[in-house]
């Protein structure tokens, strides 16, 4: 039965078409199980009711018409109970419905067994037979098992069946991930790759000179092209988004890279050739990544890749019509294109793959672009010069929307524009509430260039600078030189104001490619504060090269990653105290004036530490909460694994309740508190880290100013007010339905979603 269990799911996955995939379904099951009929019905959340969409045993003009409410009849209580039911003569069950048009009145025994996708029903799937009986355990097990290895296949599947290219209305909706937040309302244009390094066909030459100057002409246009791309866009961007075109131009000055290829081309493979080996190594590294941010990284290579194909093969002088104003949908939606439409009227992006964690979605939300990702299983053919809707805060989108619905959404967009002209307004003004309460707002930074952007965005300094970056991007450590240039140019962006670097926090998840760690739960294993200090000479490296970057600037803070109990941090201190030793007595007196010792600091993150804090604060200057690995670990959820990843909320009244408790008991010792994580980004999570006493909150630089109007917006006291019903509730969508409806009284719904 197991073979052919696996035979039905894979034959019904791999069927392009929905309607075809059902009717071989339910006759390969009546054929496995011996029964006289098996339907199945779908569920139409619209419509309040199951509809039969297949049947191999119910009259066939009854397929497409006959529905059953939520409510009626067997197959809507087998919805209702969501688990199996087995009659044995079904007509005279008190909730069975005589339909005629089906024709079942020789069919006694019932057998139903909900189709649940993510805790929501799709459908229901039936057995039915002339013989009065039971159906056995080991027949309602079959039923069951393959209804659960179904409910994957049948919501892609949905996502594909629901296009129908020959009517004229098309999709109507279809949810995706949220990407940046926005709305756009206009037509779609399908971008196609023009070069796909994953086509490229391997092939020998034997001109090595030849090929080695088309790669060397290709590698000087590409980088001709990121410089033109990231002057294009440094006009409409004020932050560090732009450091992909950074990283990139880096990748293409390593010698590493430039060599592995000329490597390639003088084993005489071809320029193109050996440029696809090169980029699928470096694309199989990151995809072996568990961390969802680094994983992401090898769509940045593929994009790399790509354009320097595209100059390979001088592909580059294509010219392409646009309408004047569009929605771009890609297969990968990537920085590159983003760059490349960005000033030829582009609304909106909607990728078929990647997250919110790719950089086409981190530059959409820099420059204030909606965006979608992740809209699997819809062919892109179908969706070219469509009306659609893009819905960037729900991660919604609407194919051939109908008139009220446009209408309505217009009415949100024209209210966005309305908000994001008076969020500009108080950019450059402090945070500070109507009665008088200040908070810090800080950036949160983390790649090697392009701080220049930054300072324009209404911060006061650099809450969290992410120091692990630079490492990924290279084949080896880099080294106390390397790292002390970068941590300078950190530094002097900020002149005067307090930039907070973190030690290395690699390990487990975020494998550094020339450092590989293997491990099977890396969420828990050797990673961050673990690895630097059983690495001392990286540690020491690494803060000799901050403490030296820092002798001319004195505004470096230093915060130490993972911390999971007091021995670390003594162990962390002491380290930090020989480094600043060492370098005290090689460089003597800076301007006259002995060298600064930078304070330390420590991420909360780790639960265990919440109770280890009066211990902690006499041995750190400051304490910063991690809230997106904090929550991580409080609620056991991985964040990035979509099966439970509704599960992780902020806003769990567990989260709240253990942030509102660091707050207070920071407070009482006394020690200056701040967080970098989403939590301190959105509105509401402000107003709440605000009531608690949080004193700076680190976010992205595309949020600070409108955190900033909401915090300019507001009296500390209803924030107070707020903040202790909030911490009177049981559940997470208490919590949010409050927010919203106490945002909306403020006047400040339109910051959760435009028109609230």
């Amino acid at each position: 039965m197991l073979n052919t269990l696996r035979r039905i799911v894979l034959e019904f996955s791999q069927d392009a078409e929905l309607n075809s995939a059902l009717s071989r379904l339910v006759s390969q099951v009546k054929s496995a199980m011996t029964t006289d009929c098996c339907s199945i019905y779908i569920a139409d959340y619209q419509k309040q009711h199951f509809l039969l969409v297949a049947s191999d045993g119910l009259a066939k003009e009854s397929v497409g018409r006959t529905s059953i409410g939520f409510n009626e009849g067997l197959v809507g209580l087998v919805g209702q109970r969501e688990e199996p039911l087995n009659i044995a003569n079904a007509q005279q069950h008190p909730h069975f419905i005589h339909a005629p048009e089906v024709k079942e009145d020789d069919l006694n025994a019932f057998l139903g067994t909900p189709i649940i996708h993510q805790r929501r029903v799709l459908g229901i799937l039936s057995i039915q037979q002339q013989n009065a009986r039971n159906f056995t355990e080991t027949e309602e097990a079959f039923l069951v098992t393959l209804s659960a290895q179904l409910a994957t296949a049948i919501a892609n599947a949905e996502a594909r069946g629901v296009i129908d290219q020959n009517q004229e209305q098309g999709i109507k909706h279809i949810q995706a991930i949220p990407g940046a937040p926005g709305i756009a309302l206009g037509y779609t244009h399908v971008c196609y790759p023009r070069a796909d390094i994953g086509n490229v066909s391997l092939r020998k030459q034997d001109d090595v000179v030849v090929e080695l100057q088309r790669f060397s002409d290709a590698v000087k246009a590409t980088k001709a092209d990121f410089v033109d791309m990231a002057s294009k866009l440094s006009h409409v961007i004020s932050d560090n988004s732009l450091d992909i075109f950074e990283v990139y131009k880096q990748l293409l000055d390593s010698e590493h890279f430039v060599a592995e290829v000329a490597e390639h081309i003088q084993q005489n493979w071809s320029a193109e050739s050996a440029l696809k080996q090169v980029i699928d190594k470096y694309t199989v590294q990151f995809e072996a990544l568990e961390d969802a941010y680094l994983r992401e990284r090898a769509s940045d290579i593929r994009d790399l890749g790509n354009r320097l194909l595209l100059n390979l093969q001088q592909l580059g002088n294509e010219t392409e019509k646009l309408p004047e104003q569009f929605i771009l949908i890609a297969e990968e939606v990537t920085a590159s294109l983003i760059a490349e439409y960005q000033h030829h009227g582009l609304l909106a992006i909607v990728s078929l793959s990647g997250s919110n964690n790719s950089h086409a979605a981190i530059l959409a939300r820099a420059i204030g672009l909606p965006a979608i990702m992740g809209l699997e299983n819809v062919p892109l053919n179908v969706l070219q010069d469509k009306k659609a809707i893009v819905d960037g805060y729900s991660g919604e989108f609407f194919l051939a929307p109908s008139d009220s619905l446009q209408r309505e959404y217009q009415l949100l967009i024209d209210e966005e524009t309305q908000l994001a002209d008076k969020v500009r307004q108080v950019k450059d003004l402090p945070a500070i509430t109507r009665d008088g309460k200040a908070v810090e707002l800080m950036l949160n930074a983390g790649l090697s260039t392009g701080f220049e952007h930054s300072k324009s965005a209404g911060a006061v300094g650099v809450g969290l600078y992410r120091t692990e970056i630079p490492f990924m991007n290279r084949s080896c450590f880099p080294s106390e030189l390397e790292q002390t240039q970068l941590y300078e140019q950190v530094l002097d962006a900020f002149p005067k104001k307090p930039v907070t670097m973190r030690t290395l926090d690699v390990g487990g998840d975020k494998s550094l490619p020339y450092f590989p760690i293997e491990e099977d739960n890396p969420f828990l294993g050797w990673r961050g504060i673990r690895i630097t200090l059983d690495h001392p000479e990286i540690f020491l490296l690494q803060v000799r090269a901050m403490m030296r970057a820092n002798a001319h600037h004195q505004n470096l803070e230093i915060m130490l990653p993972m911390i999971s109990n007091v021995g670390e941090v003594d162990e962390a201190n002491r380290l930090i105290n020989q480094a600043y030793y060492e370098l005290s007595s090689e460089l003597g007196s800076v301007n006259g004036k002995p060298l600064t010792k930078p304070k330390v600091g420590i991420m909360i993150e780790v639960p265990a530490v919440i109770f280890q804090m009066k211990e902690l604060a006499s041995r750190v200057d400051f304490f910063s909460v991690g809230s997106n690995d904090l929550t991580q670990y409080l609620l056991a959820v991985d964040r990035n694994n979509a099966r439970v990843s509704e599960l992780y909320d902020a806003y769990h009244p567990a989260v709240l309740r253990a942030l509102n408790a660091i707050a207070q008991e920071s407070s009482e010792l006394l020690v200056p508190l701040s967080l970098c994580g989403e939590l301190a980004s959105e509105p509401a999570g402000a107003i709440l880290l605000l009531a608690m006493g949080y004193d700076k909150l680190s976010m992205n630089p595309h949020n600070i100013a409108r955190v900033k109007w909401i915090i300019r917006h507001i009296e500390y006291q209803r924030a107070k007010i707020i903040l202790s019903h909030v911490m009177t509730f049981s559940t997470a969508k208490q919590v949010h339905t409050y927010l919203n409806e106490q945002l909306e009284q403020m006047g400040l719904g339109g910051f959760v979603r435009a028109g609230m």
